[in-house]
């Protein structure tokens, strides 16, 4: 079987697994957070090996460089074969100070502790 000249975004997308169907490469394709060559696409835009693909998912661009073209959904191992994956490392997180957690019973009294304290008090029926 010889490979196709040119796949649909969306196709492909979810072939690469990118997206776990169709129609969700599709609402995000209209959506606007997909961008094949730095241009705003549709759905039915062919996708041709060379091409740079960015995909916004989570707040984050994913930019994937098409290696191969596939028309059917394939298993992890073969699709990432199907493209070459430049996003950058993100940055380093910076260091952040652990919580602090309190100790057991340290800080608001719990609640049999404030009927203990009312029953000291007299305030207790």
């Amino acid at each position: 079987m010889t490979e196709p000249s040119s796949v649909r975004i969306d196709v492909w997308l979810w072939a690469v697994r990118v997206y776990k169907t169709r129609s969700a490469a599709t609402a995000a394709i209209r959506g606007g957070h997909v961008r094949v060559n730095g241009d705003s696409v549709k759905a039915a835009y062919s996708v041709k090996v060379g091409d740079e693909v960015r995909v916004r998912i989570h707040g984050f661009d994913r930019i994937l460089g098409v290696k191969k073209l596939l028309r059917k959904r394939v298993g992890a191992a073969p699709a990432a074969e199907a493209f070459d994956d430049r996003t950058p490392p993100p940055p380093p997180r910076e260091f952040v100070a652990p919580i602090v957690t309190r100790d057991r019973g340290a800080g608001r009294p719990t609640k049999r502790e404030r009927r203990e304290i009312d029953r000291l008090h007299g305030r207790s029926s």
